[in-house]
């Protein structure tokens, strides 16, 4: 994953809020100030409290708790794991350019 400042992440199964439906979501990396209310544990942990919690303050379009709470779970995950990797310093993931 890259430390890129956002992520846009296809959804398999698209969101539908009326007429619309969401098959595609922007997670921008969050500042300190968006993850108030929240243990940093659960975040990495992937609690489906806490994603509900700060997926809304940090994608586009905005996603409501109610989206989240009925979102195929494959996507919560995917959605999670881009965030997650959002939190960790750069030192800590993977280099691209390096040869494994």
């Amino acid at each position: 994953m890259n430390q890129a400042a956002t992520e846009a992440i296809t959804l398999d199964t698209p969101i539908v809020r009326g007429d619309q439906a969401i098959a595609e979501v922007t997670l921008r990396k969050p500042t300190a100030g968006e993850l108030r209310g929240v243990s940093l544990t659960d975040l990495l942990q992937m609690s489906v409290d806490a994603l509900s919690t700060v997926l809304p303050r940090v994608t586009t379009p905005t996603l409501t708790k109610h989206d989240i709470g009925t979102m195929d779970p494959a996507d919560l995950v995917q959605l999670g794991g881009v965030f997650a990797g959002f939190l960790l310093p750069k030192g800590t993931l993977p280099d691209a350019s390096r040869a494994e």
